[in-house]
């Protein structure tokens, strides 16, 4: 095992114990902050099709943007996860209709619409933090990482500001967002 995996293994430990102490009502506070930041996006407005994780536990609130953007008449997609870190887009038309994953957390059914990752115009990419440079510290599957280089669309992290850090530990393979939009602030990154 090498230096970065075990770097990355502590810091999921140490940023999983961070975020267990956030109050109740800061992660309110924070996902209604995110979710306004998000949603007054040019990237989020003037998005046709686009690619959301379904939010689970503490993470950022994803719900709110979904629905807002069906009502809205775009295209929705969250991500199907396949044997082998294989992921793809599939279509959503309520979120009524996602079942339980293989990893416990809902999806499409295999029945919806597979979306190429030529047709998004915008994904919104999940981590457990993000650094100033655009580096992401996912979960360790490397779904996002092998998925995001076939995808041109713009990628936003969300994430609560006080998971930005100086640096998170990257190996050459580790896809980077164009963007990460907080509680507090817009970051945009080349």
């Amino acid at each position: 095992m090498t230096d970065v995996v075990s770097e990355k293994r502590e810091l999921r430990r140490a940023l999983a114990a961070a975020v267990s102490a956030f109050g109740d009502e800061y992660i309110a506070a924070s996902d209604e902050a995110i979710f306004g930041r998000l949603t007054e996006l040019h990237e989020f407005t003037s998005a046709k099709t686009a690619l959301f994780y379904y939010s689970v536990g503490r993470e950022p609130d994803t719900h709110r943007a979904i629905e807002l953007a069906l009502a809205l008449g775009k295209t929705v997609c969250l991500p199907e996860s396949l044997p082998g870190g294989v992921m793809n887009a599939r279509r959503i038309r309520a979120l009524s209709e996602l079942a339980e994953s293989r990893y416990g957390i809902p999806a499409p059914p295999d029945s919806s619409e597979l979306i190429p990752p030529e047709e998004l115009s915008l994904i919104i990419v999940p981590a457990a933090a993000f650094d100033a440079s655009g580096r992401r510290l996912g979960r360790g599957g490397g779904y996002y990482d092998r998925y995001l280089p076939r995808a041109a669309a713009p990628k936003l992290g969300l994430s609560r500001d006080a998971l930005i850090l100086d640096r998170v530990p990257a190996e050459a393979f580790d896809a980077r967002v164009n963007g990460v939009v907080t509680d507090r602030r817009v970051l945009a990154f080349a």
